[in-house]
């Protein structure tokens, strides 16, 4: 597991073994943390002798994935993943806003447009960081089928909304004025979801990659090979939408 960790370009992969007859458990995280917190580790984790504990740490965003790639990884090697079920999760309660790691300033993480939990008092009268929006997902089996949301509809919320990721009224307006408009003509409650059909094929399919069951999948460099695209264009089109190319100086 350490070796695979370091070729999915990790630094590794922590552990502590519990081996018979050793107190406490073994490996260099068990010698730091003492036989007293390991013991509590494997009691709380409700292991036993022969079992073992393995951990990542870092940026969330990175080792999270991570983690769960590494506890698949062990489940199928060990034949505790049961090949011929779907399972299904709802993943609910997205925050609405974060904070962006180059400037530092509160902005949307995700749909803007969403419905935050709370409406317009939330907006008012809670920290950023802690409000929630009305978004979704459905999962199998770890793939993301169908994403949503419930629409915002409001334009006092939107603009609210916006003023908050420093966004002031008359960029709103300049931007979504057509969506205010309707906003204020009286739109209705909306949402909704979109499945992603070629990922439930899939699955059904049994594959893990979906460039297998998808009509015209591209290489990495972006080609479609079945449809010889992209192609070249002539002047003629380019003329006609208004667009100049600027093709790289070759040395």
């Amino acid at each position: 597991m350490n070796s695979w960790a370091q070729s999915e370009g990790q630094p590794g992969l922590g552990y502590i073994f519990w081996r018979e007859g050793e107190e406490g458990g073994a490996g260099p995280i068990a010698k730091n943390l003492g036989p007293e917190r390991t013991e509590a580790i494997r009691e709380q984790l409700g292991l036993k002798v022969g079992d073992a504990a393995f951990f990542v740490g870092g940026d969330p965003k990175v080792f999270t994935k991570f983690a769960g790639l590494a506890r698949t990884r062990v489940g199928t090697e060990l034949g505790l993943v049961d090949e011929n079920r779907f399972e299904f999760v709802w993943i609910v309660d997205f925050p609405m806003f974060e904070l962006n790691e180059e400037t530092g300033l509160v902005d949307f993480s995700h749909n803007p447009f969403s419905m935050p939990q709370g409406e317009l008092e939330a907006l008012n009268t809670r920290d950023p960081l802690d409000i929630l929006a009305y978004q979704y997902d459905i999962v199998c089996n770890g793939y993301e089928l169908c994403s949503g949301a419930i629409r915002n509809h409001r334009a006092d919320v939107m603009l609210r909304a916006f003023e908050i990721v420093g966004m002031g009224a008359e960029d709103v307006e300049s931007a979504f004025g057509g969506m205010l408009n309707a906003f204020r003509y009286g739109a209705p409650p909306h949402g909704g979801l979109a499945p992603g059909i070629d990922r439930i094929v899939m699955l059904l399919a049994g594959q893990t990659a979906i460039r297998e069951v998808i009509a015209f999948p591209m290489n990495q460099q972006g080609q479609d090979l079945l449809m010889s695209a992209p192609s070249p264009v002539e002047d003629k089109q380019l003329k006609e939408l208004h667009i100049r190319t600027a093709l790289p100086i070759k040395a």
